[in-house]
């Protein structure tokens, strides 16, 4: 492992992280605790909670779960944090990763912060930049050596081990021990098969969280690992080489709805044209999507599963036209039985383009024709989803869905005080206030 990573991973603190990082980790921070709490009443958080309550007992170390309160190992509570945070498919992304860093970076800082009764605001933030920019790096890493798609959670696990590192303060042997460890035990679980058939264990990344913590804290006790390939490998010493010059917590994109990213371009192409060209999904009689493969394999166009529902291109597209929208409540079970949206799912035409197989994933583009029952027919033209980094998001924006997701669960007494201490985390006052908020069960 290169001293370059070590002294990044045990040194990068306020004084060499730029402030602009520190307002993204802010912003990122924001957005997951508003899918967080939009994910509680979710099956899939619910039964992992339970489940986590049941069988990760805290012993000497007592870690509360994300917005339940009952106390586990830490593991234990990044397991379930994580799996909360991914049961709604809202969170920030990376796309050469093809997945999510913050999903389970944020769960393993969290466990590691309580675990170990560290008080530093500062330091908690500097500590989340440090995951976004390894776990990425780990991301793209995998993605070039391996000869398969693997979930977010197989990656994550090195970032998780790496904060487990650098919160117990570990030396440079054991720290190379933990991301082995880490590496070696990860979920190496493959993508396309829940692209193929969603369920539950979707991108695998409360399991990545939880095998990164356990990895630092076997480190910790003398547990060795084989070396990181995905870390130590001359073929990735470039992704590693600009550890604190290129930061690329910058480089993570912002969903504006609760689905898979490759499902977001065919739905903005149809809000625009809805907005456009004042329709309602009344005037339409047919939509067809090009897009690239992998989004085609989104294919459930009659979900009978949140899962489905947040895995599919089809669904969520007429949900756009028939609603205007996609939010949590869209995609929940609840909605299914609209007639309107079953109509225009079961007649819309999915293709993929060769154009667009050939851009992704630096770029996921997708084009949609509306058939109307006039005989008119309205085309988008190359559309991709907005949030992307080159055009970021806007303060307001990340504010207004964080208030959407979060105040129906937390009420808006909780939620404003909540958005108020990540605002003013880093000020030196500690994170009392912000774990008080986030660690009460929701119904509080």
């Amino acid at each position: 492992m290169s001293q370059q990573f070590i002294e990044f991973l045990q040194s990068a603190d306020a004084d060499s992280i730029p402030e602009e990082m520190f307002g993204l980790g802010r912003k990122w921070l924001l957005d997951l605790l508003g899918v967080a709490a939009g994910g509680t009443e979710t099956s899939m958080s619910r039964i992992m909670r339970d489940h986590v309550a049941e069988h990760f007992a805290p012993g000497r170390r007592k870690v509360p779960m994300l917005f339940d309160g009952r106390l586990a190992s830490p593991g234990g509570a990044a397991l379930a944090s994580g799996i909360t945070i991914d049961a709604l498919d809202a969170h920030d992304g990376h796309k050469l990763t093809k997945g999510h860093v913050g999903c389970g970076v944020l769960p393993a800082l969290l466990s590691f912060t309580q675990a170990e009764q560290l008080k530093d605001d500062r330091g908690f933030l500097a500590s989340l930049v440090v995951g976004y920019e390894i776990g990425t790096r780990a991301g793209i890493s995998l993605h070039r050596t391996a000869c398969d798609y693997h979930t977010s959670g197989a990656w994550i696990a090195i970032a998780a081990a790496a904060l487990g590192a650098r919160s117990m303060g570990l030396d440079s042997t054991k720290t190379r021990e933990a991301i082995g460890i880490a590496e070696y035990h990860g979920p190496r679980s493959q993508m396309m098969r829940v692209v193929d058939q969603p369920t539950m264990v979707k991108d695998g990344s409360g399991w990545g969280a939880m095998a990164g913590v356990s990895a630092a804290y076997l480190a910790a006790e003398g547990f060795t690992g084989a070396p990181a390939v995905t870390v130590e490998g001359e073929d990735v010493a470039d992704l590693w080489d600009d550890l604190g010059q290129t930061w690329r917590i910058a480089e993570q994109y912002y969903k504006h709805y609760p689905i898979c990213r490759w499902a977001q371009p065919p739905v903005q192409a149809v809000l625009n044209l809805r907005k456009n060209n004042d329709l309602k999904s009344e005037d339409v009689e047919k939509i067809e999507i090009t897009t690239f493969h992998n989004s085609k394999r989104l294919a459930k166009s009659a979900p009978v599963t949140t899962e489905e529902a947040q895995y599919s291109t089809a669904y969520p597209t007429t949900v756009a036209m028939v609603r205007g929208q996609v939010s949590p409540d869209d995609v929940m079970e609840q909605s299914f039985s609209d007639p309107e949206i079953k109509r225009l799912a079961a007649g819309m035409s999915v293709v993929e383009s060769d154009a667009y197989n050939a851009a992704f994933p630096a770029n996921r583009i997708s084009s949609v024709t509306l058939t109307l029952k006039n005989g008119e027919k309205l085309t988008s033209g190359d559309t991709e989803a907005l949030g992307d980094p080159e055009n970021p998001v806007t303060e307001e924006e990340v504010k207004a869905k964080f208030h959407a997701y979060a105040g129906p669960k937390l009420g808006s007494e909780r939620t404003a005080a909540l958005e108020k201490a990540v605002g003013q985390l880093g000020n030196g006052e500690g994170l009392e206030s912000l774990q008080d908020l986030i660690f009460a069960p929701v119904y509080t």
